[in-house]
């Protein structure tokens, strides 16, 4: 049995369900993702007369039913309902009885309610879990004092408290109320994991049956009376800013409210790390509907003019440091040319093992492949929006948010009112992706409604969504390793660099493997903004790197998994270094399960494969991918894969979020491009930015778990790295050709043709 200490605040229990935070709302029940069928054999209880409120994560009422609040943001991959399912096992509850409410901005009770970085469930797993134990252990306190006997002697069970010795029994309804008003236990145990009776089984999303049927739940849906709209006019490249506008042509349109300038952030303000927005200085039109604004939008006059050379202030969460912004209108091309120059210089050396220069200098052979991939735009299905209700009183916001906390402080500190004076309701997200992490969406729509002293809708279409940023940035690496006379590994070095950070990871694999070693890295400055993207940097490293391990394995004269578990095995028994990123055992163990799941060594007639494996985000992913030829066009038929995230909470919604990133990552490597000239993107929407279309899809996808009992490490981001990698050496396979360059469907660097 596990003790953990409890540090969930009390609250008084709820007396009155008419009050604001009861659970008369069905908004986001349980029985809302059950298909008509089950429902006319479901017996659903009334909604309870009174709600006792346990801890800040759940409350109870009378007739047993249980309200769980799931504290994170909500974008698709699950965490509404695999959330409550930790509560709701640790409680011994039933799932059937439990209603799922998505909780509002509250740090004081919910901490940090980020969702990103496949940090969710992660973070919150033994808070959730203290959530619902401790919650039980008052039941049970509850029902011993109430029956005088031992509280060691109750036992707890899908919702009902038993003492074996008096014959007594009660549902959690009914020992609610005398449980809300006990004093939280400074530890309660926990469960087992082979106890566990709804962490690990699949349950249906509990918002599934309101997406599909397009009930509101997003951002864009969200009403409010008397809310205004918005659109904002922003620069049309990047290096320009506001000079003037003209709003005569505007002001007496149909629906047309108010013209003005806003300034998002001053100039000498210290911005917080999601603070990045790409232009400050904005024309707001505000209308009384979507339709109107839009149309006086395309009729304002706006003059921009060139920015100059600039340097702010960032506070990366207590860390300072200056940011040079230089001025001028930049060019895919040119970046590439940097690109190429700054690899053939000598790089930052981020790590060193032995000797590589000597290693090099005596090879037998020496492979050497440089890889490039362009910027890419997030594109979400649901583009920028949001809510804001400017008062002296208070502040409303409510949209979709990654990180609403920050945005939060943003708004409050650009405001100058104190944060308490913040309301934030969290919307569900139409896709993220590390997007919606950046809140200036946000700040834009408070600053709009305190200028038209009213409520206000700001709405952000296709084009001001893909031209604003914020980016994947374009990266380059070029890889060089050297083999000895006996085709062993004996050197390898990565110099990666990019616009405008760097994608390096120096401690990750192979370096811990080898024992002549070296990192270097560089990077370009630009005034073009960039920002987290499904899982930063490693969608390209991951990528370049397996597709150059395959080469390498190749020139050996070795099977492309059995090469990587040699270096994997050398990392494990005798490593080199002591900074190395990974467990080699958990590596290889993917590797393993995918070799075979996918029965490597028979692949199908006119069926070719490739292979690609990686850590990121504190999770292992490996990918075995077939690739067709239809005609010339290749195309991928199945991919199985292999994860090791430690234990999956809902293994259904954990294969579709899988099976989401390997969709996701075929598709930005075979289509993705966003390309700039003379500061502007060269791709504004869909008719030509190519993102995958669903005849492009695999038609069978197969993932796999590695059943361990290690604590959630993590699932959003790490299927999505490897998969490129896969693609591009089941490409060479397919066509005898290797790809170098993002995206593979023309495999150029910006600088040809």
């Amino acid at each position: 049995m596990t003790l953990i200490k409890t540090q969930i605040g009390r609250r008084a229990f709820i007396k009155n369900t008419s009050l604001a935070s009861g659970g008369l709302v069905l908004g986001f029940s349980i029985f809302n993702s059950c298909r008509p069928k089950d429902m006319e054999t479901m017996a659903i209880r009334e909604m309870p007369k009174e709600w006792f409120e346990i801890n800040a994560y759940l409350k109870i009422g009378d007739n047993g039913l249980v309200t769980i609040m799931s504290p994170n943001p909500e974008f698709g991959q699950g965490v509404i309902t695999s959330m409550p399912m930790i509560v709701a096992d640790e409680l011994d509850v039933a799932w059937k009885d439990v209603l799922v409410e998505q909780a509002n901005l509250d740090a004081e009770e919910y901490g940090w309610q980020f969702t990103g970085g496949s940090q969710g469930i992660r973070r919150r797993w033994q808070g959730l879990r203290m959530a619902g134990a401790t919650a039980k252990q008052m039941l049970k306190e509850a029902a011993a004092e109430s029956w005088q006997v031992p509280v060691s002697e109750i036992s707890a069970s899908e919702g009902v408290l038993s003492h074996k010795g008096s014959g007594n029994s009660a549902g959690y309804g009914e020992m609610a109320s005398l449980a809300a008003q006990r004093e939280v236990p400074e530890e309660v145990p926990l469960k087992e994991i082979k106890d566990f009776t709804i962490i690990g089984t699949s349950k249906k999303d509990v918002e599934a049956l309101k997406v599909v049927t397009g009930k509101p739940l997003f951002g864009v849906d969200y009403q409010f009376e008397g809310a205004l709209v918005a659109m904002a006019k922003h620069p049309p490249a990047f290096g320009l800013k506001l000079k003037s506008f003209d709003d005569s042509r505007v002001r007496n349109m149909p629906g047309i409210v108010d013209v003005f300038k806003i300034k998002t952030l001053e100039d000498d303000a210290t911005r917080g790390y999601f603070d990045t927005t790409a232009f400050t200085e904005l024309v707001v039109i505000v209308g009384k509907t979507t339709w109107e604004v839009m149309n006086a939008k395309k009729q304002l006059s706006v003059d921009w003019e060139p920015i100059a050379d600039s340097k702010l202030t960032l506070d990366r969460f207590g860390t300072q440091m200056e940011v040079e912004v230089p001025k001028g209108l930049e060019n895919t091309n040119d970046h590439y040319a940097q690109m190429i120059k700054m690899a053939a210089e000598p790089g930052t050396v981020a790590r060193k093992d032995g000797d590589p220069a000597a290693a090099f200098k005596n090879a037998a052979r020496v492979i050497e492949r440089s890889y490039s991939c362009p910027f890419l735009a997030h594109n979400c299905m649901e583009p920028m929006n949001f809510f804001a209700h400017v008062t002296d009183e208070v502040v409303k916001l409510a949209g979709p948010l990654q990180a609403p906390a920050l945005a939060e402080a943003t708004v409050a500190a650009r405001l100058g009112v104190p944060v308490e004076k913040i309301e934030v309701e969290l919307t569900r997200m139409g896709g993220g992706f590390g997007r919606r992490a950046y809140g200036h969406y946000a700040v834009e729509a408070a600053l709009i409604s305190k200028q038209v002293k009213a409520p206000v809708k700001l709405v952000y279409d296709r084009e001001d969504d893909m031209t604003f940023g914020i980016y994947r940035p374009s990266y380059h690496a070029t890889y060089r390793a050297a083999l000895d006379e006996n085709n062993n590994l004996i050197a390898f070095h990565v110099k990666a660099g990019g616009v405008p950070e760097t994608p390096l990871f120096a401690n990750r694999f192979p370096a811990g493997a080898v024992d002549n070693y070296l990192a270097e890295q560089w990077e370009i400055n630009s005034n073009i903004t960039i920002g987290a993207f499904r899982a930063p940097r490693s969608n390209f490293m991951a990528g370049v790197e397996q597709a150059f391990l395959d080469e390498v394995a190749e020139a050996a004269g070795k099977d492309p998994i059995e090469f990587r578990l040699e270096l994997l095995n050398r990392a494990k028994e005798k490593p080199v270094g002591e900074r190395n990123d990974y467990d080699p055992e958990r590596y290889a163990g993917v590797l393993k399960l995918v070799r075979d799941k996918s029965n490597w060594n028979e692949s199908a007639p006119g069926s070719y494969r490739g292979v690609s494996a990686y850590l990121c985000h504190n999770s292992y992913a490996a990918h075995v991918l077939d690739v067709v030829l239809e005609g010339d066009t290749p195309k991928v038929e199945k991919v199985v894969c292999a994860i090791d995230c430690g234990i999956v909470v809902n293994p259904d919604a954990a294969a579709n979020m899988a099976e989401g990133a390997i969709v996701d990552g075929i598709g930005n490597a075979m289509y993705g491009n966003l390309s700039f000239k003379d500061g502007r993107p060269e791709q504004s929407n869909f008719d030509r930015y190519r993102i995958i279309r669903h005849s492009e899809a695999p038609k069978e996808i197969k993932v796999h778990f590695v059943n361990n009992e290690i604590d959630p490490t993590g699932l959003g981001e790490p299927p999505f790295p490897p998969v490129m990698g896969a693609l591009a050496n089941a490409l060479y396979k397919a066509t005898g050709r290797r790809v170098y360059h993002q995206p593979f469907i023309s495999d150029r660097p910006p600088l040809v043709g």
